[in-house]
């Protein structure tokens, strides 16, 4: 065992008979920095980060089916998409990752079966590295459970946030201008419970001695140092029991309970299947678009999918990558005040079914 590995062991070891109270929080926050860059290191000596399949992402969203051997993914994104994942009694029967098509709404979704993960996947284990690479692409990723075995569930999220992933958080927002002098100048517009110095303690283990330091989240040791990592992937996610038809109205309600899914389903017997199409869609935070050209109907067999929030600029973007700069002005239909609205900024919001006629240069 190497020295990092030695002191990383060390430090992993205070921090589990180190009691969290106010008297430790700032001792905890600088062995959890000094771990975090040491863990970084180590990951970067070994080559680790270079490890995954080759998947390349098409359609308007990916989603990454993830769970457990034998839940029932293979079957589920062939009932979904067009896919031909080999489907098996037994564990492992996913050993690559299989690509689906879903359409739905007028968006192109491009689904994927993982093979299944097992404990200490983070580390390694069964191919996990190369398994999480492929959720560190997704838009949403689906977390596939056995209604007979939720215990799973605790797992594979402890699996996700070790290997960098933040299901259904967003980053924090924490501004840092690095200066050369002067130290750390710490602002922030709400209230923190982490101590200043704890802060300026972290910085400084990773090498940020002076600068400029707003926050505007209420933030922990744990989100700051990920923020200064850099490295982590924030996604949204879903919870989906699988094989309902195995589970009676006891199991059911418990499950409900303890673990509260987003949908149970049965891809055996296909059962609430549109349902989790339309979770999938909403959660993916995507809109429709309908284009219309100058004295013309609009186009409503085709949408062009943006992200919700989306601007006019989003569309120019998508369209043709010379259309910002000829933009003169839009029409708006659906949402507009009144039908064909004329709008002269890029930065005009669109929403949801918006029929748009863009007027160029």
């Amino acid at each position: 065992m190497g020295s990092t590995e030695d002191k990383i062991k060390e430090i992993e070891d205070e921090l589990k008979k180190t009691k969290y109270n106010k008297a430790t929080q700032h001792h905890i926050g600088l062995l959890k920095a000094k771990l975090a860059r040491l863990r970084d290191e180590s990951s970067s000596g070994s080559g680790a980060k270079g490890t995954g399949y080759s998947v390349k992402k098409t359609g308007d969203a990916t989603v990454v089916l993830v769970g457990f051997p034998s839940v029932g993914k293979s079957t589920l994104i062939n009932s979904l998409t067009n896919a031909e994942s080999k489907v098996g009694a037994y564990d492992f029967t996913t050993l690559d990752v299989i690509p689906g098509a879903l359409e739905y709404q007028g968006a192109d979704i491009q689904i994927l079966d993982v093979p299944g993960i097992i404990e200490g996947a983070s580390k390694g284990k069964g191919r996990g590295r190369e398994i999480f690479s492929v959720l560190r692409i997704a838009d949403l990723i689906v977390i596939v459970l056995d209604g007979t075995k939720p215990e799973h569930l605790d797992i594979i999220k402890k699996e996700m946030y070790n290997i960098g992933i933040r299901a259904n958080s967003r980053k924090p927002y924490v501004k840092i201008d690095k200066k050369s002098r002067g130290g750390i100048d710490l602002s922030s517009t709400v209230k923190l419970d982490i101590k200043k110095e704890t802060i300026i303690g972290i910085l400084r283990e990773f090498k940020i001695t002076n600068g400029d330091v707003l926050i505007r989240d209420k933030i922990n040791e744990d989100q700051l140092i990920d923020v200064l990592e850099d490295n982590k992937v924030y996604v949204p996610a879903l919870i989906v029991i699988n094989k309902k038809d195995l589970l009676d109205k006891k199991e059911i309600k418990r499950l409900k309970k303890d673990i509260k899914p987003d949908l149970f389903i049965s891809a055996q017997e296909d059962k609430n299947l549109d349902e989790l199409k339309e979770l999938i869609f909403s959660k993916l935070g995507i809109i429709r678009i309908y284009c219309k050209q100058p004295g013309k109907e609009p186009d409503m067999d085709e949408a062009l999918i943006i992200e919700q929030g989306g601007t006019i600029k989003d569309i120019c973007k998508k369209l043709h990558k010379d259309f910002v700069a000829k933009f003169k002005y839009a029409r708006i239909w659906g949402s507009a005040k009144y039908p064909g609205l004329k709008i002269r900024s890029l930065d005009y919001e669109v929403k949801d079914k918006d029929i748009v006629e863009l007027n160029l240069r």
